[in-house]
């Protein structure tokens, strides 16, 4: 069972890492969702400019959404943690 996979979720790898994960993802589908939460939702936007800007090969940011979700943290309370998802798509 193959699953199509059109997701990159940011974490604390390089950020090269996730710009070649999503450069190959984008070699075979339209569309590519960056998506992080908290502290790495700078380096998700940073990902969608090189991809967008860097790049030769006609991409460019699409829809942008933010939010936010309820996590409990290790001390049991609850928390409200920032969200975003960033499209980037191929020009067509």
């Amino acid at each position: 069972m193959s699953e199509v996979r059109d997701t990159v979720f940011i974490g604390k790898k390089p950020l090269m890492a996730y710009v070649t994960s999503a450069l190959i993802q984008l070699a075979t589908m339209p569309t590519v969702r960056i998506k992080a939460r908290g502290l790495s939702i700078g380096r998700a936007v940073d990902v969608a400019q090189i991809i967008s800007r860097k790049t030769e090969a006609g991409y460019f940011v699409g829809e942008i959404l933010i939010g936010s979700e309820s996590l409990e943290s290790q001390d049991g309370k609850l928390r409200n943690v920032s969200t975003i998802e960033i499209e980037v798509k191929k020009q067509e």
